[in-house]
């Protein structure tokens, strides 16, 4: 009977330490570190950090381990003149990024997360800053004069190339590139070595990475990107996925903040300077019009 008891109490404990334990976690989780907005606190400190997931041109390490991009510097220039002084950057694997934001190891996410529905659900965003859409490498000048998918899907003679079950891929042949006109590739430097022999006329990818692989001088000597371009058009719409800065729920004041200054930086050229400097063109910066209210739908917060 000594034991059952002792075995009766020891159960007992466990349980209410158990107990103990869920609350501590529900109060962790359901009461944010400090009772201040977040707006208040950036702006009486005039510090903040933020997440990003080194993957260029959007937020990356430099050659002097520095943190650079278009999204960073961005942010310096938006919050610049609220008196935002001191960014602390935390380089975290992409999946890393949102659960890290939700548990206020950071401020917020600058690393081009797109704004989809789904993701509406679990954070918030400020409106776009680009709009990041199809782009394609051509040879040295343009020798074909390919400025759309649709160029391609007129000519019969012309090949294009695309990554294996790629965005872009799907999307060319939407915009009505016969199947048997496309070469599909495993990865991009078979793509590239096709469309140095001329075994292909283009190669189809996301614009950053396009920026990413003109910064490879031997390719850069050889290729181009075909500028403008026109890629999946849909009900008058190219198609777009468009990245935005992430913040949690709760902070809406920082968010509403930084759109009103994000507004005027896109007004007064500032972000049409830093798209330039980071290889998008003029056009790639995301419209007035589309609001991170319009991409969430009723998700938005």
């Amino acid at each position: 009977m000594k034991l059952d008891r002792k075995k009766s109490v020891m159960l007992r404990r466990s349980a209410l330490l158990a107990a103990a334990s869920a609350l501590l976690m529900f109060g962790l989780h359901a009461f944010p570190a400090s009772a201040e907005p977040i707006k208040d606190r950036v702006l009486k400190e005039g510090s903040i950090t933020i997440g990003i997931a080194n993957n260029a041109p959007w937020g990356f390490l430099g050659a002097d381990q520095d943190v650079t991009g278009i999204q960073p510097d961005t942010v310096k220039a938006v919050l610049g003149p609220m008196g935002l002084k001191k960014v602390d950057f935390v380089v975290l694997d992409w999946g890393a990024l949102i659960p890290s934001l939700l548990s206020n190891k950071i401020d917020a996410i600058v690393s081009g997360m797109a704004i989809t529905p789904q993701r509406c659900e679990q954070v918030i965003f400020s409106n776009p800053d680009i709009a990041v859409g199809d782009a394609i490498l051509v040879s040295k000048g343009n020798p074909k004069n390919i400025h759309s998918y649709e160029d391609i899907e007129k000519n019969p003679a012309l090949r294009l190339g695309g990554s294996r079950g790629s965005t872009n891929s799907e999307n060319a042949i939407k915009a009505g590139i016969p199947k048997d006109r496309m070469q599909l590739f495993q990865d991009d430097q078979s793509a590239f070595a096709a469309l140095l022999a001329g075994r292909i006329d283009a190669y189809t990818l996301t614009s950053p990475s396009v920026i990413n692989a003109l910064k490879d001088p031997s390719l850069k000597e050889r290729l181009d990107r075909a500028v403008p371009f026109t890629g999946y058009v849909q009900n008058g719409k190219e198609f777009a996925n468009y990245a935005a800065v992430v913040f949690r729920p709760e902070d809406g004041g920082l968010r509403d903040l930084y759109n009103e200054s994000l507004a005027e930086r896109k007004q007064d050229g500032a972000l049409a300077k830093l798209a330039e400097k980071y290889g998008f063109s003029a056009t790639e910066i995301a419209s007035p019009d589309v609001t991170a209210k319009s991409l969430c739908g009723d998700k938005y917060r």
